[in-house]
C-alpha cells in the first residue's frame, strides 16, 4: 500500500502545473556583485509603479547585512517628474542569498526572490512565490532579443502568466 501511495504521489506531481509547483530560486547570489544599478526591462504592472517609465533600482549594502533599495522612475514620460521610493531589504535564506524581504513602508514586507541571474550579473529575473510579482532587470537599459527570450521562457517555465508582462520604456544611454 505504501508503495502504491508513493507511485500515485509521484504521478500526480508530474501533472502539476508549473504555477502550482514551489518556486525555485537561483542556487547562489553574491550580494557584493548583485548590488548596484539595475534597469527594469519588463514587469507585471503594480499600483505602486503606475505611470512609471525609465524605472531603475539601486541596491547598496548596509551595515548588519541589510540592503538599501532606491527605486526611481519618471512619471508618464522619460522627461516626466522623478518619483523615488526608498526601502530596505534583508536576506531570508542565508544559504543562497536568493530570497529576500523588502519594505518601503514598515511594517509591510514583500518577497523578493531572485529566480534567474546571469553568470556575469548582467541580467536578473525577480519575482514572488505567489507569482503576482515579476521583474526582468538588466545592468543596461536594453537587452538583446536572445536575453529577453531566455527570461520570457524561464518565467513561463516557472509558472508565471507572461501575458501580464509590460515592457518598460527606458532611455538609451
Amino acid at each position: 500500500m505504501k508503495l502504491l501511495m508513493i507511485a500515485l504521489l509521484s504521478l500526480s506531481s508530474q501533472f502539476m502545473s508549473a504555477a502550482e509547483k514551489p518556486l525555485e530560486t537561483v542556487s547562489r547570489v553574491d550580494l557584493d556583485r548583485y548590488v548596484g544599478k539595475w534597469y527594469e526591462i519588463a514587469a507585471f504592472p503594480q499600483s505602486f509603479e503606475k505611470n512609471c517609465t525609465g524605472s531603475t533600482a539601486d541596491y547598496s549594502l548596509l551595515p548588519g547585512g541589510k540592503i538599501r533599495v532606491v527605486n526611481t522612475c519618471h512619471l508618464k514620460s522619460l522627461e516626466g517628474k522623478i518619483k523615488v521610493a526608498k526601502g530596505v531589504a534583508y536576506v531570508v535564506d542565508r544559504d543562497t542569498n536568493a530570497k529576500l524581504k523588502v519594505t518601503f513602508f514598515w511594517p509591510f514586507y514583500g518577497d523578493y526572490w531572485i529566480l534567474d541571474l546571469d553568470a556575469d550579473y548582467e541580467y536578473a529575473m525577480v519575482g514572488a512565490p505567489d507569482r503576482e510579482y515579476l521583474w526582468f532587470l538588466s545592468r543596461t537599459p536594453v537587452v538583446s532579443s536572445t536575453t529577453f527570450g531566455h527570461l520570457l521562457e524561464k518565467a513561463r517555465d516557472l509558472g508565471f502568466d507572461v501575458s501580464k508582462l509590460k515592457l518598460t520604456l527606458q532611455a538609451r544611454e
